[in-house]
């Protein structure tokens, strides 16, 4: 092999390991490039992932539907602080006998300024919802009853009607309250009274469906049937579990409040009723009745009670004149001496008509709800009514914010927004030291005299009618002027029984 072959096979050789170099040089490329396309792609999915993440905690979660309440009580599972006794009690079981819970609703925190309601924070393992608020949002609508016109209209449309527009109100409260105005019976011996009423138990699920967690039985209307049917009622409110205040199987129990926690925060309820035909309704020591307040005795001992054992105490009374829109110095001086005693709010009904608010020492009072879901008179006063929204803390403090609502045949509707803001204006007129803004929200304002819309009538207003048998309806009656005197000593209920034959039990109290 001569000297060029020689120099031709290295240089092949050496060409071929420079292509062997650059093909491996070329490879190793092509492997560190696919790697990095492969590291920048798992990264960005990383960073997508993780930033989809963040994103979901802060979407709300999608609204749960809402299933009927059963008959039997069918409802979530709630937590229920056990009831305390008060200084009257002796250990009888109170109106937590059910062993229902009550069922835990989650408040959005919103303005009750006619806005859709909020999406509910997802439940925990243990079938209640979970907030980390430290206030708790409760929401209070006037008289309610099933009887008469109301129960027609219901059994033709539903026995969900009346709640068919004020569903997305009442169920996003913590705990909504209601003033039930009516025995819940199929038995009983009608009373010697003008006005009588007696509703379905057949209404109470769809009441609980609503949102209505607890109700004051302490009115003037719960022993229109008897004892038998006071105490269907009790038994029907427990089995749909519908917390109830004002009554008892006997004293002890119907001064005994009610005592429902919600976001770490203790709400003690209590019901009284200054409004009975005669002292036979009060209760007493073995006998089912009234928790009366025409004397203040065992009200201030329960309020002193509760004040021990709950962070909130929350006073809900039955009283005033009817159809009076300005309270009456009877009203003014209950409500001083609740909130005196340790109530922290007080929430009022019976005059068929709204009355105005009150601060008193920081603790607010609304003096009368008016008519939620009620029989229609030709009044126009009574067809105006409000969901009433508390939203309070754990040290004692409470906002109010009141949405304006329209009732008429048992179907109330929130009004529309010119006629709310003139409802503001009112309210602000009979009210003693608050101030409506046009957003709904109740502050405190200059003291003064409430202004009443309503005119004294010339000479005495006639008797009240019973209801056309067939309409259900009622003359409107002129109303007397509300008291402004102080009264030489504590008033009492007349204690003669009534003289008129009782109506129809459908009749139509005005």
């Amino acid at each position: 092999m001569n000297r060029l072959q020689k120099e031709k096979i290295v240089i092949e050789t050496r060409a071929v390991k420079h292509r062997d170099v650059n093909k491996i040089k070329r490879n190793t490329w092509i492997t560190l490039g696919i790697i990095g396309l492969v590291t920048i792609a798992c990264f960005s999915y990383l960073l997508i992932w993780l930033f989809g993440k963040d994103s979901d905690k802060a979407l709300p979660a999608p609204p749960a539907a809402t299933a009927p309440a059963a008959a039997s009580g069918g409802t979530t599972s709630k937590t229920e602080v056990a009831k305390p006794s008060n200084a009257a009690a002796s250990g009888n079981a109170g109106n937590g006998t059910s062993s229902n819970g009550t069922t835990d609703k989650p408040s959005d925190g919103s303005n009750l300024n006619g806005q859709a309601p909020g999406t509910k924070p997802a439940a925990n393992s243990s079938g209640s919802t979970s907030t980390n608020r430290s206030s708790v949002k409760l929401t209070f609508v006037g008289d309610v009853m099933f009887a008469g016109n109301v129960e027609q209209l219901l059994i033709k449309n539903g026995w969900d009607y009346p709640y068919r527009y004020m569903k997305e109100y009442l169920e996003k409260a913590d705990i909504t309250v209601a003033n039930l105005e009516t025995p819940i019976s199929s038995r009983g011996t009608a009373q010697s009274k003008d006005y009588i009423y007696r509703s379905s138990p057949e209404a109470l699920p769809a009441l609980k469906d609503a949102g209505i967690d607890l109700v004051n039985t302490a009115n003037n209307h719960i022993l229109d049937y008897g004892m038998d049917a006071l105490l269907d009622t009790m038994d029907a409110l427990d089995k749909v579990d519908i917390k109830w205040v004002g009554t008892g199987r006997n004293i002890d129990e119907a001064y005994r409040p009610v005592i429902m926690e919600r976001n770490g925060i203790k709400i003690a309820f209590l019901g009284f009723s200054r409004n009975a035909p005669d002292a036979g309704w009060y209760a007493g020591k073995q006998k089912p009745g009234v928790a009366e307040t025409y004397s203040t005795k065992l009200p201030l001992e329960a309020i002193a009670n509760a004040r021990e054992v709950a962070d909130l105490v929350v006073v809900i009374t039955h009283w005033g004149i009817e159809r009076q829109d300005v309270a009456a110095k009877e009203q003014t001086d209950l409500a001083h001496k609740y909130i005196d005693q340790g109530a922290d709010l007080v929430v009022a009904s019976h005059p068929h008509v709204l009355q105005g608010f009150e601060q008193y020492n920081g603790k607010w009072i609304a003096y009368s709800l008016g008519n939620f879901i009620f029989t229609t008179n030709a009044e126009p006063m009574t067809w105006e009514t409000m969901v009433l929204d508390a939203e309070c803390t754990k040290d004692r403090k409470c906002n109010l914010q009141m949405l304006p609502v329209l009732t008429k045949g048992a179907q109330p509707v929130r009004m529309p927004e010119a006629e709310g803001l003139k409802l503001f204006e009112r309210m602000s007129r009979i009210s003693f030291n608050a101030i409506v803004a046009n957003d709904g929200k109740i502050t405190a304002g200059p003291t003064k005299q409430p202004i009443s819309d309503i005119v004294a009538p010339a000479k005495p207003p006639a008797a009240d009618k019973p209801a056309d048998k067939k309409t259900g309806e009622t003359k409107p009656v002129q109303p007397t002027k509300p008291s402004t005197q102080q009264p030489s000593q504590t008033p009492k209920p007349n204690t003669a029984p009534a003289t008129t034959k009782p109506s129809q039990s459908g009749a139509v109290n005005p």
